[in-house]
């Protein structure tokens, strides 16, 4: 079993509240506290809502170990632990380098960014289209020698180095400005980030975090490769590290934490054999590549300018790559991986199991869906619309914030009659209602039980395109995403529709939700 959980402000409050009844002086006792908190229906979770069943949080916590820096001012009110509190940077810095793999010269910002904003990508090359991207394992659309992330066309390579950084700072929200197509790739390392996001500092924010705790083993095979996470307290990496001669093996355990990461990871190189040299020019990477930037071993000679910063720098900064693609899950790890000769592909494999098996898992709980799936009468249950206004077939996967479904376009549909007879397409005003009924669908999932005579009515669409013609025979899979739920009572998602995996439309789409009584 998988599970995400966080501890609200407001209940951290409460205990502190009870602490202060309890105490004459709530921070002089030895006493340990023990607080239970029953929490039913909705929980929410950073920036995001997820349904859980019936949940028991222990919190315990000696009030003298609370430091200055984690106590709030106003008498009452405390914070138990920075670790599980978000973290920004405290203000904003640049570097500017070269590709790896384009070989343009690029400038990227780093900015602080609000709580549960998450990290996030933008593109500001990109002329009247502000593309941002949120660094999360649904947009990453390559992982040769790198992990891309790509939305609406738009690609950022090579992420993982600076995602790396951010996660061994322990930095929850950022936005990252980048005027160019890649992350440069400075010496090769995470070193030069850690040192800014370290001389820039990190400010503490009100919400709390949300980890990712791994309560069942996941395992990946591939050829000789392999990755397996298991249950753990912390985030632990065990990873051996070899070429495909067996030469230069290395071995590495460690727990991942700020300290061990500045000292013992991110000064790690990346490093390629010379023999993939080639191989990996003619497939158009590399052009920036240089020992400036990366290691290169040669039979047993090793070519790096410079001395090797560690023995075994090779496994490090594998271990460094592994935390950079699982900081694609959006959230702290608590797990141990155990890692042999594994690469971005199957370390990006591994978070979408991760992802899987927590949303069969936690979807398993309500009656209306089967095996994470919503058949009709299952949408029906949810849509007040009926035939012929129902433009969804089914649901395939209801994610954290997403969900995808299908509506199978057949000659039988009424439209059809009428609109272009004789060649017939599906009009586009149908391909967004289709999303509207979608996102209408995540929508109700997310406010949960508690607002189940809920429903959402569509109040805008922007940024709608419409790119490809739909017609009979073709089988359309709608993909929303839902961006935020203000207060209950305004919802904002982003829809596409795909064809034979080419978007034929998208659009943005603002709803109102009414609470309507049964």
């Amino acid at each position: 079993m998988l599970t995400l959980y966080g501890v609200r402000a407001f209940w951290l409050k409460l205990l502190c509240l009870s602490i202060q009844r309890m105490e004459n002086c709530p921070f002089a006792s030895e006493k340990m506290v023990e607080c239970k908190v029953v929490c039913v229906g909705m929980f929410y979770m950073g920036a995001r809502y997820y349904c859980v069943k019936q949940s028991e949080l222990l919190i315990l916590s000696r009030i003298r170990e609370f430091p200055l820096t984690d106590r709030l001012t106003n008498a009452g009110e405390c914070v138990l632990n920075t670790a599980m509190q978000q973290k920004t940077l405290k203000r904003q810095f640049e570097i500017s380098g070269q590709g790896l793999h384009t070989g343009q010269s690029v400038r990227v910002t780093v900015k602080p960014a609000p709580e549960n904003t998450g990290i996030v990508f933008q593109r500001t090359d990109v002329r009247g289209h502000p593309c941002e991207i949120p660094a999360l394992v649904q947009y990453v659309d390559d992982v040769v020698r790198g992990t891309t992330l790509s939305k609406d066309g738009v690609k950022i390579h090579t992420v993982e180095h600076l995602m790396s950084a951010l996660y061994g700072s322990e930095i929850d929200n950022a936005r990252i400005e980048i005027d160019g197509s890649e992350v440069p790739i400075l010496d090769g390392s995470a070193k030069l980030w850690a040192e800014k996001l370290q001389e820039v500092g990190v400010e503490l924010q009100l919400s709390e975090k949300a980890f990712v705790e791994i309560t069942e083993p996941i395992s990946l095979v591939q050829e000789d490769r392999s990755i397996l996470i298991l249950p753990n307290e912390t985030f632990q990496i065990t990873c051996t590290s070899a070429d495909n001669r067996g030469v230069h093996v290395q071995h590495l355990t460690l727990t991942i934490d700020h300290e061990t990461y500045v000292h013992e990871i991110a000064d790690a190189r990346t490093f390629t054999l010379y023999e993939d040299v080639e191989p990996l020019l003619k497939l158009g990477k590399i052009k920036g590549g240089s020992l400036d930037c990366a290691i290169v071993i040669k039979g047993d000679k090793i070519l790096s300018n410079g001395p090797l910063r560690f023995a075994d720098e090779f496994v490090r900064h594998k271990i460094l790559d592994i935390i950079g693609d699982l900081a694609l899950l959006g959230h702290p790890v608590k797990g141990h991986i155990i890692s042999i000769k594994t690469g971005h592909a199957l370390n990006i494999k591994l978070c979408k199991a991760i992802l899987e098996q927590f949303y069969q898992e936690n979807l398993s709980e309500f009656p209306v869906y089967t095996d994470a799936v919503l058949d009709i009468q299952g949408i029906l249950g949810h849509l007040p619309h009926r035939y012929p206004f129902i433009l969804v077939d089914r649901v395939i996967s209801i994610e954290e914030d997403a969900l995808r479904a299908i509506k199978n376009v057949t000659a039988n549909e009424p439209y059809f009659v009428g609109h272009f007879p004789g060649n017939p397409i599906m009009p586009g005003v149908l391909q967004l209602e289709a999303m509207a009924q979608a996102a209408g669908i995540l929508m109700g999932y997310q406010l949960g039980q508690e607002n189940k005579n809920a429903k959402a009515f569509l109040m805008s669409a922007d940024k709608v395109k419409f790119r490809n013609i739909v017609q009979p025979g073709d089988q359309m899979l709608i993909e929303v995403r839902l961006l935020k739920i203000k207060n209950n009572r305004i919802g904002i998602a982003e829809g596409q529709c795909f064809v034979n995996d080419k978007v034929v439309s998208s659009a943005e789409l603002m709803f109102m939700i009414s609470q309507k009584q049964s």
